[in-house]
């Protein structure tokens, strides 16, 4: 058994996280702007101390706010393609636009 006391497991977009108050995540650009924040209700799962609280598929009632604490863009990734025998080489380059939030509050 881990030994935060409450956390909880959101899905936002697309992906799972799980959050406790406090945690720092580094999540896809969020249309939000800084210092605002945003509530999620799509919450699959609450542990408040002895208590688990599984969704079906959503816990009723539960939202998790976060708070956007700067916008960013990722490690620039390399993107080439290539044919052998045909000289063909194409190297492109990308970078996420990103978001980093905290975690301010878990109710349920």
């Amino acid at each position: 058994m881990h030994a935060m006391s409450q956390y909880a497991v959101v899905q936002l977009q697309g992906k799972q996280y799980r959050v406790a108050q406090g945690d720092i995540l580094v999540l896809d650009r969020v249309p939000a702007k800084e210092k605002t924040k945003f509530d999620v209700t799509d919450v699959l799962l609450v542990v408040n101390g002895d208590t688990v609280t599984i969704g079906q598929p959503t816990v009723a009632k539960a939202k998790v706010t976060f708070v956007v604490q700067s916008h960013q863009r990722g490690e620039k990734i390399r993107v080439a393609k290539y044919k052998a025998k045909s000289r063909y080489r194409r190297v492109k380059g990308h970078r996420q636009a990103q978001s980093t939030v905290v975690v301010e509050k878990i109710s349920a």
